[in-house]
């Protein structure tokens, strides 16, 4: 991020919703161009995400693919890696609460030939929306043989026990959820500091933290709703989150390869970006978490 101030907030979940909702909407075009679906000709690959993390869950899938699944993407924003997983064999369904997302993410998938479903809804009452969508005809299922989240996407959101109970509420018995994420240790971090300096939370305390910043992660242009709110949460919620949903953790694993430039000083890598050397033995930039529906 470009300008960050260093301090908290206690807002509602509606409030913080509300602006973050408006900043990611005007987000959407901005993206279209920075990850290069912004026309026709854009080349239709794996996204770069998706190539990694079904590399991640291969081993925790049937035959070693999601071919013929039905998989659920949580805050799937413009679908670049939800259509990706089509591509791959998956009958994909995309949730998002931005209703410009979904709409350029339902264009993606209809430039490419490929069929997915979206629901529009905070992820938070996933379950609830999945079923009422899958009432009226909507989307196909609402349960899932994998739920997929993946990078940026749970400091958004300020109660993960509910988080997790969304993912329990859509998975059949035996299935997969995978979640990678920036690692709460690095989002603790100065990124704009010459060495790994520690400055904003890495536990909770149930307040968000503020953000103002006219730029974005992917793209040229600027943002007018500037004003964000995220929610840190450290390593341990989000696991004993996910046990206390019901789901059997099968895997746990730290990264030192990040899909976007968190800081300045993080060098281009295979995958992404690193720490530079001695610091990328240091500090871990991602997680990832697999679990299974018994």
């Amino acid at each position: 991020m470009a300008e960050t101030h260093d301090r908290t907030a206690r807002v509602t979940w509606e409030e913080g919703r509300a602006a973050n909702l408006a900043n990611w909407e005007e987000r959407v075009p901005i993206h279209e161009v920075g990850y290069g679906i912004a026309d026709d000709v854009a080349p239709d690959t794996l996204s770069r995400v998706v190539r990694d993390d079904l590399m991640a869950m291969a081993p925790f899938l049937p035959g070693g693919s999601v071919d013929g699944l039905d998989l659920c993407h949580l805050q799937c924003h413009i679908g670049t890696d939800t259509v990706s997983f089509a591509r791959v064999g998956a009958r994909v369904t995309g949730v998002d609460f931005s209703p410009a997302a979904l709409a350029s993410a339902a264009r993606l998938a209809e430039r490419r030939g490929l069929t997915a479903s979206w629901v529009e809804t905070d992820v938070l009452d996933a379950a609830a929306a999945l079923r009422s969508a899958a009432s009226r005809g909507d989307v196909p299922t609402a349960d899932f043989d994998v739920v997929y989240t993946s990078i940026g996407a749970i400091c958004w959101l300020d109660d993960l026990d509910r988080w997790a109970a969304q993912i329990a509420g859509i998975l059949r018995p035996g299935g997969l959820f995978y979640i990678r994420d920036g690692h709460p240790a690095m989002y603790a971090l100065d990124e704009n500091a010459p060495e790994l300096r520690t400055t904003y939370r890495y536990f909770g305390d149930g307040a968000a933290q503020v953000w103002d910043d006219a730029g974005t992660y992917a793209g040229e242009g600027t943002i007018t709703s500037t004003r964000t709110y995220e929610w840190p949460h450290p390593l341990s919620e989000v696991v004993n989150a996910v046990i206390g949903a019901g789901l059997r953790v099968e895997r746990l694993d730290e990264g030192t390869v990040v899909p976007w430039q968190f800081s300045p000083r993080m060098e281009s890598v295979d995958g992404g970006f690193a720490w530079p050397e001695p610091d990328r033995a240091r500090m871990p930039v991602t997680f990832s978490l697999t679990a299974r529906m018994p």
